[in-house]
């Protein structure tokens, strides 16, 4: 199984950094693996969404819900796609009025070992840049 735990202190509010993380239907514009996305259903406590991925010509597409604490955490868990397991948690921590800290962790593990070998490093690789990807889009968004 593989895991990856980042954090970063951000110049921006844990509002504002939890809203970009929670607009699912935006990440084909600023995440460059990320081809296309579905909403499925949202509510005050979950949203379940669709990610498709691409790598080498491949597409593989995984399906979430996410528990939600707004402006606090948002929890991932797995409902299908390539993955025997894959969960994680958002965290966003409010640092007075000069920004906030932005954690995430993530484990996974892809159902069959051809996924992994064409999927597994390169999911890594995503998973530990998304904070600087959401970082440099709350930069294009909110300055």
């Amino acid at each position: 199984m593989r895991k990856v735990s980042r954090s970063a202190l951000v110049p921006y509010s844990a509002l504002q950094m939890y809203a970009l993380v929670e607009d699912v239907l935006t990440y084909p514009e600023f995440l460059p693996w990320c081809t296309g996305s579905t909403l499925h259903s949202k509510d005050s406590e979950t949203i379940e969404a669709s990610l498709e991925l691409q790598s080498s010509g491949i597409k593989k597409t995984f399906r979430t819900r996410n528990s939600l604490q707004p402006g606090v955490a948002m929890g991932i868990a797995l409902v299908g796609g390539p993955f025997a397991h894959l969960a994680g948690r958002w965290r966003f921590e409010q640092l007075g009025d000069d920004g906030s800290k932005v954690s995430l962790e993530m484990e996974f593990e892809f159902e069959n070992r051809v996924t992994d070998a064409l999927f597994g490093h390169y999911f890594e690789e995503t998973c530990n840049s998304l904070i600087d990807s959401f970082t440099q889009r709350a930069h294009a968004i909110y300055g």
